[in-house]
């Protein structure tokens, strides 16, 4: 049984309900069917850019299915085919058509169009196939990169290592060549693993050891003895067998180890060592990067919040001048002394000559400042002694939170230099204070900080809403709204971004859909108090292809229907023509599950395609918001004509037209004669925090 399983399908054909039918009938074998339909040359080399995982063809414009091969083939794709015939060419198909009966792992020919579920099996098939190819291709690959790796590591390992076939050497590192005492590695290939090993009877042992791993067992991979160099002195070792492969061929790998009973401890004390600051005897730079990563990673599983602050000496240049490095020295280690008093709950470190870092834990806002203001004011009042002479100092102290969806470490740091120099801007570079770094406030220049600003108002409900008005023509009224979505920022001037400026971010760190979510939940709270007073009252919601590809989003909107009263038509979901362009067939099922909970769909910046009358009959919605290019242009005749003609042919297929983008009156007195059924612009009414029923 498959898990998540999606199909890329590619059809060439004349028949586009032919396709979709196949589609239909995949579905119950996939949990997605991406389809791909096109049919004719140009348009496959086009999409032969993409990835599919099976092509069926049928009747194109300009190609038979001996071209479609060569084509695939000449682009050295690996892609099955299957070629499709109806009855009579099916009766006569013969070698001379170059259509005889083949089926293999790559291709299937001559198959009747008829006969869908052979159609759909073969497909599966050829589906099947493709995939054990690809993942065979994928294990090769890492097989071989993994032994190019380890080949690299044991050469340039310290540990002696070498390779044997049937107990004889035919690879050794140099740790193993200087540990036997041979002089290069023609001396030791050749040579049998057992001229390494002391007494006969550790011979014996050894011979029947590596004849039970030979088989197959694993129960014992190491192996005590005493071996024996090329100049007759012996050692005691511990010897480690494992499989290997060298040069695509296997082999056993041998790894020898001399009996050091305390290495395991000396290697912890030399790693500690490396962590420690020989001037202070706090932690060294990596040992505050350990911790940094033990705590961010802590922070992004919603185990615990912290915070870092970049401590900075002030005046090291004033010390250095008159008391040289023993003055700086003395301070450094007089200021590590009381941050490691001061923070007994948190993690204190010498980042660099003269900067120290520390992280502490679970502190709000006014526990750090706080906190910063005590160590400023202990550092301040020092009185250091250097040489019967006295010195003080003063720090600057940088501080970032680090919390759930906060950006990685070294953007972290980044920001607590970028507190610093803040504070050596506002103080004239005397320093001597602090500053929180506020992610909302670097919104418009740091992406990472814009995305946080998107999760805190995601999180808080720091989005606001405008309405804008839209009139229906028909029933003479205005009481339809377009919602629209902004974000304020905390900064200076008081920037507010609207989406174009913040969904692409949006997008690369997965938050669309939970934007939409809150646009839609915020949006129908505020309809559902004004539908009291003004029953009819609807909303216009444009949602991203996250929500349009998401298969919750009925269930949730069925619920919000519900919420505000049960009418149908309340609620008008409007996507992008270009996204439902590039999930179809999907498309086409949200849009009529949707329709099933009783809400009603619309199609943005629609005509920007050659296909948008064939997309909007596909999917069937009730409205299309035309692209703003219509509207740019509709003071000359040609363009007047087109904006006429695009909405004669919407409007054949049922489907109402909205006319947005109305800036003056004479786009407003056009708007009247085109066709359209709603009107909206700011020259009727611009878009308002509340929601206004004009009366």
């Amino acid at each position: 049984m498959r898990t998540q399983s999606i199909l890329n399908l590619l059809v060439i054909d004349d028949d586009q309900l032919y396709a979709e039918r196949l589609v239909h009938l995949l579905d119950g074998y996939y949990d997605t069917v991406n389809l791909g339909f096109l049919d004719d040359k140009e348009e496959l080399l086009k999409s032969l850019r993409q990835s599919w995982d099976t092509l069926v063809f049928g009747n194109a414009y300009d190609m038979s299915f001996t071209d479609v091969v060569g084509i695939v083939q000449d682009q050295s794709i690996d892609l099955p085919m299957i070629c499709l015939v109806n009855e009579e060419t099916a009766a006569a198909a013969n070698n001379d058509n170059a259509l005889p009966d083949i089926i293999s792992g790559t291709m299937v020919k001559a198959l009747r169009v008829d006969q869908e579920l052979a159609v759909v099996m073969s497909i599966c098939l050829q589906h099947d196939n493709l995939h054990s190819r690809r993942e065979l291709q994928t294990l090769r690959h890492v097989i071989s990169e993994a032994e190019q790796r380890a080949n690299v590591l044991i050469k340039n390992s310290k540990s002696a290592v070498a390779y044997i076939d049937q107990g004889i050497h035919i690879f050794a590192n140099d740790p193993y060549l200087q540990l036997f005492g041979f002089q290069s590695m023609n001396e030791v290939i050749g040579v049998p693993i057992i001229d390494l090993i002391a007494g006969g009877d550790n011979v014996k042992a050894f011979k029947q050891f590596l004849r039970q791993f030979d088989k197959g067992s694993r129960h014992e991979v190491e192996f005590k003895f005493e071996s024996i160099r090329t100049d007759g002195s012996t050692f005691e070792a511990k010897l480690q067998l494992a499989t290997a492969t060298l040069e695509g061929e296997p082999v056993t790998q041998v790894i020898i180890q001399q009996n050091t009973s305390n290495s395991v401890e000396v290697a912890e004390r030399l790693a500690a060592a490396e962590r420690k600051d020989s001037l202070t005897g706090i932690d060294n730079r990596l040992g505050f990067e350990e911790q940094m990563t033990i705590v961010h990673q802590q922070a992004q599983q919603g185990l615990l919040t912290a915070a870092l602050l970049y401590i900075q000496l002030d005046n090291v240049g004033k010390i250095r001048s008159s008391l040289g490095f023993q003055g700086v020295d003395a301070t450094v280690k007089q200021v590590a002394y009381t941050l490691d008093e001061l923070i007994s709950d948190g993690h204190v470190s010498r980042f660099g000559d003269t900067v120290f870092t520390v992280l502490v834990e679970d502190k709000t806002t006014s526990e750090l400042e706080k906190l910063a203001e005590h160590i400023g004011s202990r550092i301040g009042d020092m009185l250091i002694e250097v040489d019967k002479r006295t010195i003080s100092t003063t720090v600057s102290i940088g501080m970032v939170k680090i919390e759930r969806n906060t950006a990685e470490p070294s953007v972290l740091l980044e920001r607590a230099m970028h507190a610093i120099n803040q504070i050596m801007i506002e103080t004239s570079n005397h320093g001597g204070t602090y500053h929180l770094y506020d992610p909302s406030e670097h919104a418009n220049s740091d992406d990472h900080a814009l995305a946080e600003s998107l999760v805190d108002a995601i999180t808080h409900n720091r989005f606001e809403l405008t309405f804008q008005p839209i009139y229906d023509i028909n029933h003479d009224r205005s009481d339809f709204f377009e919602v629209y979505l902004r974000l304020p920022l905390a900064n200076a001037d008081n920037t507010v971004l609207t989406p174009d400026q913040f969904m692409s971010v949006a997008s690369a760190h997965k938050l669309c859909e939970k934007i939409d979510r809150w646009m839609l939940i915020n949006a129908c709270k505020k309809i559902n108090d004004v539908r009291k007073t003004h029953p009819e009252a609807r909303l216009l919601v444009q949602l991203t292809s996250a929500s349009l590809i998401d298969k919750k989003l009925p269930e949730v909107v069925s619920q919000l229907i519900k919420a505000v009263g049960g009418a149908a038509g309340m609620l008008t979901l409007q996507f992008n023509e270009k996204d439902i362009s590039d999930h179809l067939t999907v498309a086409k099922n949200q849009f009529s599950a949707l329709k099933q909970v009783s809400c009603r769909l619309s199609i943005n910046n629609f005509g920007s395609s050659a296909r948008s009358i064939e997309i909007a009959s596909f999917v069937q919605p009730h409205t299309v918001r035309l692209a703003h290019s219509y509207v740019e242009g509709i003071d000359s005749a040609d363009n007047l004509e087109t904006v006429k003609s695009l909405i004669a042919s919407t409007n054949e297929v049922n489907v109402d037209v909205l006319m947005p983008y109305i800036a003056d009156a004479a786009t407003m007195s056009v708007a009247w004669s085109v066709g359209a059924r709603y009107l909206q612009g700011h020259y009727l009414e611009a878009p308002s925090s509340t929601i206004k029923i004009a009366t």
